[in-house]
């Protein structure tokens, strides 16, 4: 297995970091059926919009609008799916870039797990 050694610094970055985390999510057996059945995600759409939101948290360029943390309050997700997908997003960033950013993407993605699974919660009554 290679060790990467380039951090997360151009756009190419980032979509090789969504392409590859969301092809594992797809192939998840804990996530893939709320993507693919529950959500029905249209992936030629969202992935755009993913680009988007991590190029802005990690190279600031401000081009996602949205909220997303509605779009995943009718799902039926819980903790469980939320630490599998910070499990595959940590995976995937230690085996594509080593740096500051990608330190700083795992952060972000903790904390965006957090705070989902928190509100899901407490809009749930759980």
């Amino acid at each position: 297995m290679s060790h990467p050694t380039a951090d997360i610094e151009t756009e190419d970055d980032i979509r090789r970091l969504v392409d590859t985390f969301y092809q594992k999510v797809r192939a998840d057996t804990v996530l893939a059926p709320i993507f693919d059945d529950v959500a029905q995600v249209n992936w030629a759409e969202h992935l755009p919009r993913l680009y988007d939101f991590w190029s802005g948290l990690l190279l600031r360029t401000n081009r996602y609008q949205g909220h997303p943390l509605r779009h995943h309050f009718p799902l039926p997700i819980n903790h469980t799916h939320f630490a599998r997908w910070l499990a595959l997003f940590f995976m995937t960033v230690d085996e594509l870039f080593a740096g500051p950013v990608a330190q700083e993407a795992k952060l972000r993605a903790h904390h965006i797990g957090q705070v989902f699974s928190s509100r899901l919660a407490l809009v749930r009554g759980q």
